[in-house]
């Protein structure tokens, strides 16, 4: 597996940033996070402690659906799916739709690198 790059920006920053790159007046370097936080709590919500063992139980036991998974864990299945959508949409897992509607969870990372600008350039 690889390594995600994550960054903390304002929605404006992210959205400047965003245009510059559209209109050509920027380029994105392959050293700068792929995935941006908003803050450093939101960040936090999404890797606390109790969402980190979550994707290490994915990684290691790699079930086979979210009614397996809500097992292993002992999470309900709808607080399970929520929290998974979630982290789909910053990368961090991958939720495969098989049928019937089943849905198989992913692991995408196996490592997270938080990059924070703390002095604005």
């Amino acid at each position: 597996m690889t390594t995600l790059k994550v960054g903390i920006a304002s929605y404006e920053e992210m959205k400047a940033r965003t245009l510059a790159v559209a209109r050509g007046e920027r380029r994105v370097l392959s050293t700068e996070p792929k995935v941006w936080f908003t803050s450093t709590e939101s960040f936090a919500r999404i890797l606390s402690a109790r969402n980190r063992e979550l994707l290490r139980v994915i990684a290691e036991r790699v079930p086979q659906s979210l009614e397996e998974l809500a097992q292993i864990t002992g999470r309900a299945k709808s607080n399970l799916s929520r929290t998974l959508r979630t982290m789909e949409q910053y990368g961090l897992v991958t939720l495969n739709r098989a049928e019937r509607g089943r849905v198989t969870p992913k692991v995408s990372y196996d490592r997270v690198e938080l990059d924070v600008l703390l002095v604005p350039r």
